[in-house]
């Protein structure tokens, strides 16, 4: 008999676990990655495993439990053929382009205003995009209902200088809701454009301005190319979460106003169709990763197109 298989249970236990720690530890091979792929098995892989099983199941239930579940395709098949699952996504995508577009426009001129600025300018750059995360995104969207109400700031400033004779209808439509979130998804776009424009090398600049390029075409043919990587990285993180939110909609846009969000919301809340929510959610995340895709395409083309015009 060998020495491995002669020593007790509990003596093998322990060589395997001090084994696995070693291999841990060791920073070899998928090893460091176990307790990630644990946790993400946990909090993504299960859930979503479970969300797939409602959306193909006719489900019945009681009491706030499931008391059967049988194999179905009905509710995939009615989603896909209704008028009003492709309206809502339709606008829902829409809506979040949108969002990722206005964020852009304002947020590049604060990330190249950060470039050129000085350290005091820099500082209060940073200062003024972090402070509006460290409010709720509730609050932000409650100040928004104050600005753009009927008697708000902006009905009250158009009311006196003339332009209006009475009060806008601002507030419960798509213009509202595209505004504030464009003001509360901003620093999300306007951080990973300034992350990449600390990197950028001054130098090129110079370079650029020796050879005769006035400061829009530096900006246009130097900056612009290299900032490619933030634009992206932005532009993913604002429309992943301008798709898939629901606060902004829901108190901005009023009871009626109906995207992804809060049709889901609605279907599993109210209606208690968990099959129905279920495939609706599926949709959301399919219909974003494939966008999610198509950015990183995308970023990752001009991103080598820069570095061939580097070599």
């Amino acid at each position: 008999m060998s020495s491995a298989t002669a020593l007790p249970p509990r003596g093998m236990l322990r060589i395997a676990t001090d084994a696995t720690l070693d291999k841990l530890l060791s920073g070899r091979g998928i090893w460091p990655a176990v307790p990630a792929i644990v946790v993400l098995a946990a909090v993504a892989v299960i859930p979503f495993g479970i969300l797939l099983s409602l959306g193909f199941s006719d489900i019945a239930v009681e009491r706030g439990a499931i008391i059967s579940q049988t194999f179905t395709l009905d509710y995939v098949r009615t989603a896909l053929a209704d008028p009003l699952t492709f309206t809502v996504f339709q606008r829902s995508m829409v809506l979040a382009l949108s969002t990722m577009l206005l964020c852009l426009f304002f947020g590049y001129p604060v990330a190249y205003l950060f470039l050129i600025g000085g350290p005091w300018v820099r500082r209060l750059i940073l200062v003024l995009t972090i402070a509006p995360l460290l409010t709720s995104g509730i609050v932000r969207t409650y100040a928004w209902l104050v600005i753009l109400g009927g008697r708000g700031l902006v009905n009250n400033t158009l009311i006196e200088i003339g332009l209006i004779e009475r009060p806008l209808r601002i507030i419960n439509t798509h213009w509202a809701v595209l505004i504030g979130m464009a003001q509360i998804h901003l620093p999300v776009m306007i951080l990973p454009l300034i992350a990449v424009m600390s990197r950028h090398d001054r130098r090129l600049d110079e370079a650029s301005a020796n050879l005769g390029a006035s400061r829009l075409g530096t900006l246009v043919n130097v900056i612009l190319p290299l900032s490619v990587p933030g634009i992206g990285t932005g532009a993913a993180l604002v429309f992943t979460i301008s798709y898939t939110t629901f606060v902004v909609p829901q108190l901005l846009g009023g009871g009626n106003y109906l995207n992804a969000a809060t049709m889901i919301y609605e279907q599993v809340v109210y209606s208690l169709e968990w099959s129905k929510g279920s495939v609706s959610s599926m949709i959301l995340m399919a219909t974003c990763l494939v966008v999610l895709v198509f950015i990183a395409l995308i970023t990752n083309h001009f991103t080598r197109w820069t570095k061939g015009r580097e070599a």
